[in-house]
């Protein structure tokens, strides 16, 4: 059985409100089936049922009572719920994040990833602006961060370098590099709209794309 079909099995067996419930009351301690019984109101067989559920899908155990052999506990195999968590990704040197004018989504992602993560970060474009839009420089200074001003955007083949992992942050970037991006964000463009909500919006959108990939990363066994 693949992980992904073993992920499926659990999911399947987790998706009933009773074995829920079940799981919930493991989480707490070790309990025999008479007791999950008086607990859910359930009655014997019903309780049976979904045990073996669990049991088939590797999420529980049953082990006999050191007191009373004619009884059995049931305990939850906690470590089948951190198969269940997004895969780890390898830690890379750097972060390089690519928009169409590197001039606010990219600028914003690589200030907000500097403030996130320990690991480099850099900032790209397809078809760099002359300089940074005003509106990604005023949302920074809103949350609490800076992005340089006197730096002029760069074109993607300028700043990337070997083992990057990049990530297009608009979706013209990530059809024109055309498999050439490691991850995509659909992000849409804030000056567009040009008012500072729009930025906010976007700002918020890139810090929790971010969050969830930095809490991902791992050193290279």
């Amino acid at each position: 059985m693949t992980d992904l079909d073993s992920c499926a099995a659990v999911f399947a067996a987790l998706a009933d409100r009773t074995r829920l419930g079940i799981v919930d009351l493991l989480t707490l301690g070790d309990l025999a089936s008479s007791e999950i019984s008086r607990d859910l109101r359930l009655g014997t067989n019903l309780v049976a049922h979904h045990l073996h559920v669990l049991e088939s899908a590797g999420i529980i155990v049953r082990s006999p009572s050191e007191a009373d052999k004619r009884r059995n506990y049931v305990s939850l195999r906690a470590e089948v719920f951190e198969t269940l968590a997004p895969r780890a990704i390898p830690l890379p040197p750097r972060v390089l994040f690519v928009c169409t004018a590197n001039s606010a989504r990219s600028q914003l992602a690589e200030a907000i990833w500097q403030d996130t993560s320990t690991v480099p970060s850099a900032s790209a474009g397809i078809r760099p602006a002359d300089a940074v839009n005003a509106g990604a420089l005023a949302a920074a200074q809103r949350h609490g961060l800076r992005i340089d001003d006197r730096r002029r955007p760069r074109h993607v083949d300028d700043a990337r370098q070997d083992g990057d992992l990049v990530i297009t942050v608009c979706d013209a970037a990530h059809e024109q590099l055309q498999g050439r991006d490691d991850l995509h964000w659909s992000i849409p463009d804030p000056a567009v709209v040009g008012t500072p909500l729009a930025f906010d919006a976007v700002f918020d959108m890139i810090s929790h794309r971010i969050r969830a990939l930095s809490g991902r990363l791992i050193p290279a066994a």
